[in-house]
């Protein structure tokens, strides 16, 4: 994983114009290459509006954004597509094509990819995400936990350097998280920077190297998930909870921080 930095949120704020509403107040973090990035808080924190940033979505009221070294405030959202993908947590408000596979060659062909490579990554992504039974249905006649699945391989076959995933497990059975974990370790390997916006805490205890947490549009904590979920005051203060096997360790004599079950049992007999 290169120390180099890919997201640097410089003294950010944002205020909705629309109700004067501040929902960013002089947010910094720097996000390196390669890293594996929770973002929690509560509905309303700011988390969202962080995120929207990172591809033009949202400009800053104060302070800069820069994706690999370039001012967000000079590109447009689809100029910044091909760098950071956005998947979003409904897959409704991102699909639109009359099939899936024309979904998948959507994005890459707006890039202005060549047709061998676009055919080349859409059969990739459908492999990996196991969708050549539905390859020709239109994206609104399979189940939610697919057609989600099919949001995100429409941002695979793109290849941003950044995955921002809003919710990936959300509205998700087990066959389906577990190809998400595939994803994300997948993109790891590749070098890829990936931002998990999310409630599932499991999730990120088991993937991110680092946690931001927000609330009241400011930053409050940025850690490992061990020590994040270790700050008692900072998670109370967010209504959120670590996951089951976390707490009960935190809970132990023994005081210390576990992730999951494994590691509850390795603890143990130890």
């Amino acid at each position: 994983m290169s120390a180099k930095p890919i997201v640097q949120v410089e003294n950010v704020t944002h205020v909705y114009s629309r109700g004067n509403v501040t929902a960013l107040d002089d947010v910094s973090v720097t996000i390196n290459r390669g890293e594996i990035v929770g973002l929690i808080g509560q509905n309303g924190s700011g988390k969202t509006t962080l995120v929207k940033h990172l591809n033009s979505l949202l400009k800053p009221t104060k302070g800069r954004v820069l994706i690999d070294g370039e001012d967000t405030e000079k590109q447009s959202v689809q100029a910044m597509s091909a760098k950071v993908g956005y998947v979003y947590q409904n897959p409704n408000h991102q699909l639109f094509a009359r099939t899936v596979q024309d979904e998948l060659e959507f994005g890459p062909r707006n890039l202005k990819v060549d047709e061998a490579e676009i055919e080349a990554r859409r059969e990739e992504a459908i492999e990996f995400f196991g969708l050549e039974e539905m390859r020709d249905l239109h994206p609104y006649r399979i189940g939610f936990p697919l057609r989600k699945l099919v949001g995100m391989a429409s941002i695979f076959t793109m290849r941003p350097d950044i995955f921002i995933l809003d919710e990936p497990t959300t509205g998700q059975d087990n066959i389906t998280t577990q190809r998400v974990y595939k994803l994300i370790h997948r993109l790891r390997e590749n070098g890829h920077t990936v931002i998990c916006v999310a409630h599932d805490m499991i999730l990120l205890a088991e993937v991110v190297d680092r946690l931001l947490v927000m609330r009241d549009a400011h930053l409050i904590a940025d850690d490992t998930p061990r020590k994040v979920f270790a700050m008692r005051e900072v998670m109370e203060s967010t209504h959120l909870a670590p996951p089951q096997i976390t707490q009960l360790s935190l809970n132990l004599k023994k005081g210390k921080v576990v992730l999951s079950v494994d590691e509850m049992l390795k603890e143990l007999k130890s």
